[in-house]
């Protein structure tokens, strides 16, 4: 067991994705972990049979010894299990719970954490789900949220929760960083000091971040000493545009609540997903400096374009911007998301995004293929339009979650769909002919 931990410890993650947390001889020596399509599994023994759900149940806890058994796949599964003790070795956490979604790992550690009465602070803007959660659901349960902004002090964000009247009710902090979509960084160890402050001997005040755009290569909130780490594993996690799930990390003791809500729920991911993402781990970290690198070239071009008004991109950010030093200090690399501002309004916005040959018109992000979207009428398309404006999200703004093509070809394609900007104030006759329609 010593000799384990002395090997875990000295490899770095990109190398254990391959082999940690699976034996061959599991599965007849297939150097890769099957797919373990089962509901359910056997036991030898009543006797074990009842071990194994007194553990799944948490009526007793594992012995120095014991491993926790296979039980039924909605508590536990190997794909599961494998895949989240290697997505505990990029963010060093002790636990993590897979699920099958990015709100899925929201809402069930959210709803497990908090109760009726408590107070949520949240920095905004977030994903219109996450945000549609947070302002329309939970007030259902009697759990009441306040908001504050990136780049706010954190004598300012102090004020904000103690205008609310509930500071002694505070239960979360919670953000993104960067934020979605405008790239706002949080200062997390801000957070991580709030938190302490408003913790008292009785109630800890817990810390979570949705760490999808940056993490797990680029950013590790839990080293700063945020409690809670949360992934849309659909982006670049997953990476292929072809999985939909979510991850939770911190604490094993966090964990292990979380994962007692989500085996009653039923939102943990299911097998042929973990087995895919365990597929994506492998390049993960290739993956995402390669877009990280095209995403440099590509907002530095942009930077420059008559027809952009403004870029945001942490790789952008400049000495002497407040935002600058929490990228140096919290941020590892700027990342592969990029978000600007068109010169005019929506009809130029959606002009650019029809005109678009390489970079798909879609949602979601951290693909092998670029992507680019509206988020003023599509994924924050449920948030109030004073929100959205009051946060910097307008309806000139547009997303582009660059991939591994090559950055040539992608700064051609934008370049080009920005030269149909130019006509988007021209007649339909006037568009046509310059476009040498006949």
């Amino acid at each position: 067991m010593k000799d384990k931990r002395e090997y875990v410890k000295r490899m770095k993650p990109e190398s254990l994705m391959m082999s940690y947390g699976y034996k061959p001889e599991w599965s007849e020596g297939s150097v890769k972990s099957p797919i373990f399509q089962t509901s359910t599994f056997t036991f030898k023994t009543a006797e074990q049979g009842k071990a194994h759900f007194e553990l799944a149940y948490g009526k007793r806890t594992l012995g120095p010894d014991e491993e926790p058994g296979l039980v039924y796949t909605r508590i536990n599964n190997p794909d599961i299990e494998i895949l989240e003790d290697r997505l505990c070795l990029w963010d060093g956490a002790e636990a993590c719970a897979a699920f099958a979604s990015g709100m899925a790992a929201i809402s069930t550690t959210l709803m497990e954490v908090l109760q009726p009465g408590d107070l949520v602070a949240f920095c905004e803007p977030l994903y219109g789900g996450t945000e549609h959660f947070l302002r329309e659901f939970l007030p259902k349960m009697k759990i009441e949220s306040v908001s504050f902004l990136p780049g706010q002090t954190i004598d300012e964000v102090r004020e904000v929760i103690k205008r609310s009247g509930k500071a002694d009710k505070l239960a979360l902090l919670y953000f993104e960083s960067p934020a979605n979509p405008t790239n706002g960084l949080v200062d997390i160890d801000m957070v991580v000091q709030l938190g302490k402050e408003f913790s008292t001997k009785d109630r800890k005040v817990l810390t979570a971040i949705d760490n999808t755009f940056l993490g797990p290569i680029f950013q590790h909130p839990l080293k700063h000493g945020i409690d809670l780490v949360i992934y849309s594993a659909t982006k670049y996690i997953g990476g292929h545009s072809d999985v939909i799930a979510g991850a939770t990390l911190g604490s094993a003791e966090m964990i292990h609540r979380v994962k007692a809500l989500r085996s009653m729920l039923g939102t943990m991911v299911g097998a042929h997903t973990g087995w895919l993402l365990m597929r994506s781990l492998e390049t993960l970290k290739p993956r995402m400096m390669l877009q990280c690198e095209n995403a440099k070239k590509i907002a530095e071009w942009l930077s420059h374009h008559p027809k952009v008004r403004k870029v945001y991109y942490p790789g952008l950010l400049k000495p002497g911007d407040p935002q600058y030093e929490i990228y140096q200090r919290q941020c590892d690399a700027p990342g592969a998301m990029i978000s600007f501002d068109i010169v005019g309004g929506e009809r130029e916005a959606f002009r650019f995004l029809n005109s678009m040959k390489l970079i798909k018109l879609a949602v979601s992000l951290g693909s092998t293929e670029s992507l680019a979207e509206h988020p003023f009428s599509m994924t924050h398309c449920g948030v109030d339009d004073h929100v959205k404006r009051h946060t910097g999200l307008t309806e000139s703004l547009v997303r582009v979650s660059i991939g591994v093509e090559d950055p040539e070809d992608l700064i051609w394609d934008i370049d080009q769909a920005l030269k149909y900007v130019e006509m988007a104030g021209e007649t339909k006759v006037e568009a046509a002919a310059s476009e040498g329609v006949k």
